[in-house]
């Protein structure tokens, strides 16, 4: 049976009604989408143009639970701003962007702090733009420290593991060291850190590195001669006592030994090979150890690596060795550091001798000389 006239105006009308329908709630979608954009980029001058009060912004230094920003290097107002509203700080972007807008003297040091949740703007921007609010973990390692001390010393100050340096270090030339490294020792300068929460061993043990290189770029020292000049400043540092001075002069002991062809014959170094790393007292059976490899009784020239962190004065000493004749030293007093400087074997030997007399004094003497 065939349609009629009326059923299929009927159809028509419904069909016309539906696609009106969609059309409409197209439209309603995009202009809910607009309405939604429009707040929440321009909702300031929106409630301006309504008359509508502000409401974009927290009051006060904020609630717990305290949140972590970190600013990294490069970062902007802009960037920052979203940082804090995604992170709950503060109420919205525009809040904190409009304070940025009207005051060019903000700016920010790259770092982490410590912040509150639900604070207002202006708050929040204080705390970020003062340097002396950043978050970080202070570390002081002293000169003539070694790697295991070191990373003791980091771990304590950071709560990254001893086991954590000491995987990220296994392989130096990952830090810019040279190849003929068997460790990174002697390679992080010895110096009061600030250390970013976010860093991890390996970010530390660059910084330290960079540290060294950077000096021993002031100072003039070639990257091929960065190995043996490190070598040299790391054995002066363990060699010598307390009196900056005498830096200097064993160094020049040492020069003298070398350009003379003649064994360094260091307990330090010894001392380090056997892994007695918190003395440099050795035993005849240790000097004569051959298959110890930083035995500079046995072995000519500078130890394979270095035997500790060298500092700044050690690294001078080096480079600008004191002018003498000397060929031996020995500490004659261990309390001050006293040390004599000899040309002669017999004048070293009368030497040793007055710091037998010393060690044998007092019971307090004798507990330096064990």
């Amino acid at each position: 049976m065939s349609e009629t006239r009326r059923d299929v105006r009927t159809k028509s009308s419904r069909r016309g009604c539906g696609i009106i329908a969609a059309v409409l709630i197209v439209i309603l979608a995009i202009s809910a989408a607009g309405a939604w954009f429009a707040w929440s980029n321009y909702e300031p001058k929106i409630r301006e143009i309504l008359g509508l009060s502000a409401d974009n912004d927290f009051s006060g230094s904020g609630i717990a639970p305290e949140i972590q920003i970190t600013i990294e290097p490069g970062e902007y107002g802009d960037v920052i701003a979203q940082k804090l509203v995604d992170a709950g700080v503060t109420k919205s972007f525009d809040a904190v962007y409009r304070l940025l807008l009207a005051d060019s003297s903000i700016v920010f040091t790259p770092g982490s702090y410590a912040l509150k949740t639900e604070m207002s703007a202006a708050s929040a921007i204080a705390i970020l733009s003062d340097p002396a609010n950043r978050i970080t973990r202070k570390v002081t390692i002293p000169e003539g420290s070694v790697l295991s001390t070191t990373f003791a010393a980091l771990s304590d100050a950071t709560g990254i593991s001893v086991a954590d340096f000491e995987a990220a270090s296994l392989d130096p030339s990952v830090f810019g060291i040279p190849d003929k490294a068997l460790s990174i020792e002697g390679f992080l300068f010895p110096a009061t850190y600030e250390f970013d929460p976010t860093q991890n061993a390996a970010s530390i043990i660059q910084t330290m590195v960079d540290e060294m290189n950077s000096r021993l770029d002031a100072l003039g020292v070639e990257p091929n001669k960065r190995y043996e000049v490190v070598t040299f400043a790391a054995l002066v540092q363990r060699e010598a006592g307390s009196n900056t001075d005498d830096f200097a002069k064993i160094a020049r002991v040492f020069q003298n030994r070398l350009d003379a062809d003649w064994n360094l014959e260091s307990d330090a170094t010894v001392a380090y090979g056997t892994g007695n790393l918190h003395t440099v007292w050795t035993t005849d059976a240790e000097r004569a150890d051959a298959a110890n490899l930083y035995n500079t009784y046995v072995h000519k020239g500078l130890p394979v690596g270095p035997i500790g962190l060298p500092g700044e004065v050690a690294l001078e000493a080096v480079l600008a060795p004191a002018e003498g004749p000397w060929f031996f030293f020995v500490p004659v007093n261990l309390e001050t550091g006293e040390t004599k400087f000899s040309e002669t074997t017999a004048e070293h030997d009368a030497a040793v001798q007055q710091l037998r007399t010393w060690c044998s004094a007092s019971a307090a003497n004798a507990a330096y000389c064990d």
